[in-house]
């Protein structure tokens, strides 16, 4: 039984190796594809339209978010310098109520004005009075030369 099982896979390779040679080529055969079901292409599909929306939404979110940082960057810059002129502003005051402060200290206060004015007061008035006494006097001497020039005037001179 071995042998004819021998003889006859032997023989049937012939026959297939001379059925090759007769008949020409045409190409494989492939083996039918099997379609996509629809629960396998939904599932597919929406992961595809995920993905693609979370790139989307991803890129303007990054769009966004580098908007925000600018403004947020300007925003700061524009507080420093206006923190630069405040600070500017409070140096010139301090040096204001520096300036104030000293010549406060070296001016005279209201008592010191009214006891000097009291002092010009007094002085003017006794000025005033030796004018006065003065003045009488000189007054004095110009009538005790009317009266010497009247006298001599009226004389005889020999």
């Amino acid at each position: 039984m071995a042998s004819t099982l021998r003889c006859l896979a032997l023989s049937q390779k012939l026959t297939s190796a001379q059925d090759a040679a007769a008949s020409p080529n045409l190409g494989t055969v492939s083996s039918p594809r099997k379609p996509v079901g629809g629960f396998r292409g939904g599932i597919i599909g929406f992961l595809f339209g995920f993905s693609l929306a979370s790139a989307f939404a991803a890129y303007h979110l990054l769009d966004e978010y580098k908007a925000a940082s600018a403004a947020l960057q300007a925003s700061v810059e524009e507080l420093q310098a206006s923190t630069e002129k405040v600070s500017a502003h409070v140096r010139r005051i301090e040096a204001v109520e520096k300036d104030l402060k000293a010549l406060s200290q070296s001016s005279a206060s209201k008592d010191d004005l009214s006891r000097v004015r009291a002092e010009v007061k007094k002085l003017y008035d006794g000025l005033h009075i030796e004018f006065l006494d003065l003045r009488s006097h000189v007054w004095g001497m110009q009538q005790d030369l009317h009266a010497i020039a009247k006298k001599e005037a009226t004389s005889i001179r020999v």
